[in-house]
């Protein structure tokens, strides 16, 4: 019967657990209060009582607490109207075992405190009877329990036994210490904000040459060579400039002729796509021809054929201050040979030749 009337704390403590993560040090103060139930040693012949406590404490550790709490109960005499009244005050540890990832934990109680006694009696071989007995003894805590944290409040069950060293009872006067044995559940309410977890700093990463990009070419100080390069040159791994080239692979004409042929026109759009995307460009249009005919006589055709172009670029929006030429070039800058007739088709074409 003790038993199970000791345990019913526990369980209700349990039944509060929930899965929200406990800090690892809350150590904000709280106030605490209790309700419990007080089997009384038989030695005393007193009634089972309910008791009340109220107390203070906090964490002075991560698994730490520290609590200073009263406690009253006022039993009375078996057989009787006496009165038996009983009160004290307590400095209590507790070590929790704490597991990060729940708000619950079991813990382990130790106490020492003081117990107040007063005392009816009548009918007993004492001088001043009837009467009332009124002492002070020193009580001694040991217990288990479960507390589950939240944020602004903690409930806690425990069960405990209090041994109180009390040689001058009347009503038992050949016993010196006596053993009561508590259950109670206590809610805690907790004074302030929790502080704000301080999250560390993270180092900034440290910033070299290959970070950086002082003339904003694309290579990093470390890998340039070249480093007061211009805008809108066109760079080299090294971040030289480098000469560049927008071959206008398909650009090319028919034998003897000057002007645009249709599938010319989607290449020819695309070139103007890339030189309205970087308008610091500036280009030289350039026209050759293969080696059939004259070098008089392919030199104008070149000069045509790159005019052709000129023309399709400026039409399109392109402003002519960013393009040098037309120029022709003949049949002197082949890229082909000669010897074929699909070497000479090749040769026979218009260029872009980056200038800036």
């Amino acid at each position: 019967m003790k038993k199970n009337l000791l345990c019913c704390a526990l369980l209700g403590a349990m039944a509060m657990t929930q899965s929200a993560m406990a800090q690892d040090f809350d150590d904000r103060w709280y106030v605490s209060g209790g309700l419990g139930y007080n089997v009384q040693d038989s030695d005393r012949a007193t009634s089972n009582v309910p008791f009340v406590t109220l107390g203070f404490g906090k964490f002075v550790s991560p698994k730490w607490s520290i609590d200073a709490e009263l406690n009253y109960q006022n039993p009375q005499l078996d057989g009787g109207d006496l009165l038996f009244s009983q009160y004290g005050a307590s400095i209590d540890a507790r070590y929790h075992l704490i597991k990060e990832g729940r708000n619950w934990a079991p813990f382990f109680r130790v106490g020492l405190g003081m117990q107040r006694v007063e005392e009816e009696f009548d009918n007993f071989p004492s001088p001043n009877s009837p009467g009332q007995r009124e002492d002070s003894a020193l009580a001694a805590t040991v217990g288990a329990g479960l507390q589950a944290d939240y944020d602004r409040y903690a409930i806690r069950g425990e069960i405990a036994a209090r041994m109180v060293s009390d040689d001058t009872s009347i009503v038992a006067p050949g016993s010196n210490t006596f053993r009561d044995f508590l259950g109670q559940v206590t809610v805690l309410v907790k004074l302030g904000d929790l502080p704000a977890p301080v999250v560390p700093e993270e180092p900034k990463p440290q910033v070299t040459c290959a970070d950086l990009d002082d003339d904003g070419d694309g290579v990093n100080n470390c890998d340039d060579k070249c480093p007061g390069s211009v805008a809108g040159q066109a760079i080299g791994p090294d971040g030289c400039p480098v000469p560049l080239t927008i071959d206008l692979k398909g650009v090319n004409f028919d034998f003897d002729k000057d002007t645009l042929r249709p599938d010319a026109v989607a290449i020819l759009d695309e070139a103007v796509s890339i030189l309205q995307k970087y308008p610091q460009l500036r280009v030289e249009v350039a026209g050759h021809t293969d080696s059939i005919g004259t070098e008089q006589y392919n030199q104008g055709l070149s000069e045509r054929r790159a005019a052709a172009v000129y023309n399709f670029l400026t039409g399109k929006g392109i402003d002519a201050s960013r393009l040098v030429g037309p120029n022709g070039f003949g049949e002197s800058r082949p890229i082909d040979t000669n010897d074929t007739r699909e070497g000479r088709a090749r040769n026979r074409r218009t260029e872009l030749n980056v200038q800036n």
